[in-house]
């Protein structure tokens, strides 16, 4: 497993939890609520969740945000723009935008753990304007091409 060093940063003190890997085996580190007061989101609600943390992302790397699957699966807890993105030149504090896809309200408190984060290598495209793509056997095939 490559390992990358990424520069953290508290933004809180003393409340803040560090994203922690919960298992040797995991890709994504869980990220927690860092709130002064707690949240109840509505069925059907989003919201901006703050961290309490800001990042420096090596050039080449990203941060990509995704839902934790208990969350999911239990509460109906979920991310809108999921994987949601961390550019390596932003500084800011990570939130996390998250929805009440479930029935009943659902509180989030200060230590919450609400979203993963897998920092993932990354590249940047040079396009080249071409008049004709080379043809595949798929073509145009889209949505359900290939049947259900």
């Amino acid at each position: 497993m490559k390992r990358v060093k990424i520069l953290i940063k508290r933004l809180k003190k003393g409340v803040v939890h560090l994203p922690e890997y919960m298992t040797q085996g995991s890709s994504g580190m869980d990220l927690f609520a860092s709130l002064d007061e707690e949240i109840t989101l509505q069925p059907g609600e989003r919201r901006m969740v703050p961290t309490g943390i800001s990042l420096a992302l090596p050039k080449g790397y990203e941060g990509q945000i995704r839902p934790r699957s208990g969350l999911a699966i239990q509460k109906g807890i979920t991310i809108l723009n999921t994987p949601g993105t961390i550019d390596s030149d932003y500084r800011g504090e990570i939130k996390v935008l998250l929805i009440n896809l479930g029935s009943e309200p659902y509180t989030i408190k200060n230590g919450d753990r609400i979203a993963q984060m897998v920092i993932s290598p990354v590249s940047q495209a040079i396009l080249v304007e071409v008049q004709e793509l080379p043809p595949t056997g798929r073509q145009e095939g889209g949505f359900g091409h290939t049947g259900v």
